[in-house]
């Protein structure tokens, strides 16, 4: 996961020494690019640093915060010890992370270093830092950024590195222009002393390492990169692909936890034969899920029969008895469970597999946590324009969609058209029946008035007892096609005690305008259609007018 650095931030050598400090940037960029591992130039105390190349993101973070001073026991003295003792030193520092410190010269200077390494060898290591973001001394800094570029290796690996950046130093001191011939003479050099089984075996086995880390090195990049996806259900999603791939599984599913409800609800899945909305949501404790994240902690099975698990019934079509269910917490706060089953090949989940999801689980937790504010926001942007009573966009929608939908006939010369609809004497209805009732003829009416309308059109509730609807691309006499089909639903639904009415049914009265000339803006628009509706009630009530522009552009 090698990142690009920036430019060097200033000259490398005393000012009168010629030098190139970018033809060393280029240099440092490639030795920390090939071992996938950091390195940092520096002259004095760090940070600061006069270069930095791929450097570990836990370590940008730290030394960025309020909690910086905790470096400086380490990568702040590592100049001054590589200085003092005139040759590579090796250390572990604070957040588990493996280093080393170089005294290098570039260009005449004498008092430079290199600091390297600055990755994770062990998975324990890992997750005691992670452990430390997440509820521990380091928990504010606990954000996307932190785990941007995470940096893992072996102790051969940086070992390698130290040496290769000594020996890339000095070469570009003698501005040497064939580094990377010298390199790979070297190497053959290397290679010929590694004909031993034992050394081969070694070879073998630093290469399924280098695999191995390489594998959740992608996963963790890929899991960033779907971290910003502005849909939640592409992040669930995401989240079950990376990690059924990492996990070679075929079956996985993703649990969100609601602590209002104290509920774990299915949000996506893999593999599984039944619909996501047909899985019954579970409380905390309960099955498998929820018992994994009541107790905080993995549950790792090789064998469910082994483990005296009953197996799952014929029809889930499981194809293996092993699984993992993962906890997935942020600060001791439960967000939800990750499972993974039916592993490629039939095989059985082991501690390397647990290993691989301790890994990323610290992403994931970031990329579910956001995207269930994503989905909450949603929610409360949905319920801001809607009329909790009726279920229909509200007032504040209408207005907004109108303005829109005007902007766009202007644009295109396109119809538009639009309805104003009142219940006719709702104030008596109420007054005779109660409120109770009142509210039960208007959720009758909006459902009337929505069935009765094409996909485009939008019904709304306008306030009280008002309705609205917007026709897009509708003409005049389309429009009134539209509100005689409304007319004739509503007369004829059996809303309870209608025949207590005057006309004896509930009705409706209607005013049309339409997009014109001179009623072409959202006010005019709504303006005219009341004006109409008015004159649909003085008419008689359960009537449909037509807005009519007067002559001389006076208004009626």
């Amino acid at each position: 996961m090698a990142k690009n650095s920036p430019e060097p931030r200033r000259e490398i050598g005393d000012s009168g020494t010629p030098i190139t400090p970018l033809a060393w940037a280029r240099q440092q960029e490639k030795f920390a690019e090939q071992a996938s591992l950091s390195l940092l130039l520096v002259e004095g105390v760090q940070p600061p640093e006069l270069l930095a190349s791929n450097n570990n993101s836990i370590c940008h973070a730290i030394q960025s915060s309020r909690h910086a001073s905790l470096c400086d026991p380490y990568c702040g003295q590592a100049h001054s010890r590589a200085q003092a003792a005139g040759q590579v030193t090796f250390y572990r520092c604070h957040a588990g992370l493996h280093c080393f410190a170089a005294p290098v010269q570039i260009a005449g200077r004498k008092d430079l270093a290199i600091i390297g390494g600055r990755a994770f060898l062990q998975v324990s290591d890992y997750k005691a830092t992670v452990d430390r973001l997440r509820q521990g001394d380091l928990s504010e800094l606990f954000a996307e950024e932190t785990f941007e570029n995470v940096i893992f290796g072996t102790h051969a690996r940086v070992r390698e590195l130290a040496g290769n950046v000594q020996r890339g130093a000095h070469d570009f001191a003698l501005q040497n222009s064939e580094v990377a011939t010298t390199s790979l003479a070297r190497q053959k050099a290397d290679d010929e002393n590694t004909d031993s089984p034992v050394m081969k075996m070694e070879i073998e086995r630093l290469r399924s390492q280098v695999l191995h880390q390489s594998r959740f090195a992608q996963s963790m990049q890929y899991f960033l990169e779907k971290i910003s996806s502005s849909d939640p259900q592409e992040t669930y999603l995401a989240i079950l692909s990376n990690s059924r791939d990492l996990l070679q599984a075929e079956r996985a599913s993703l649990l969100v936890y609601d602590e209002a409800t104290d509920q774990l609800t299915l949000r996506a899945a893999i593999g599984i034969p039944a619909a996501i909305t047909d899985v019954s949501s579970m409380r905390l404790g309960e099955g498998i899920s929820g018992e994994t994240l009541a107790a905080g902690r993995p549950f790792i099975v090789k064998d469910m029969e082994a483990a005296g698990i009953a197996r799952a019934p014929a029809e889930r079509q499981y194809k293996t008895r092993s699984f993992i269910s993962y906890p997935i917490t942020i600060g001791g706060r439960r967000i939800g469970v990750l499972n993974v089953t039916d592993k490629t090949g039939g095989g059985a989940y082991n501690e390397v597999d647990l290993t691989l999801l301790e890994i990323v689980v610290p992403q994931v937790a970031l990329a579910l946590e956001r995207a269930e504010w994503q989905a909450k926001a949603a929610q409360f942007q949905l319920m801001s324009i809607t009329d909790p009573l009726t279920g229909l966009p509200n007032r504040r929608y209408l207005e907004e969609r109108l303005s829109e939908e005007v902007n766009r006939s202007k644009r295109y010369a396109q119809p538009l058209s639009f309805l104003m609809i009142d219940i006719d004497d709702f104030k008596l209805y109420n007054d005779r029946h109660g409120h109770q009732a009142g509210d039960l003829a208007l959720k009758m009416t909006a459902h009337g008035l929505k069935n009765t309308l094409r996909s485009a059109d939008v019904a709304s509730r306008y306030g009280g007892e008002e309705f609205c609807v917007l026709l897009p691309q509708t003409s005049l006499q389309e429009a009134g096609v539209i509100a005689e089909r409304m007319r004739e639903r509503i007369e004829q639904t059996a809303i309870p005690h209608s025949e207590s009415q005057p006309l004896k049914t509930i009705t409706i009265s209607i005013g049309v305008s339409t997009f014109t000339e001179t009623v072409n803006g959202a006010e005019q628009i709504i303006w005219s259609a009341d004006r109409a509706l008015y004159e649909a009630k003085s008419k008689g009530k359960n009537k449909i007018v037509f807005y009519r522009e007067p002559a001389m552009g006076r208004r009626l």
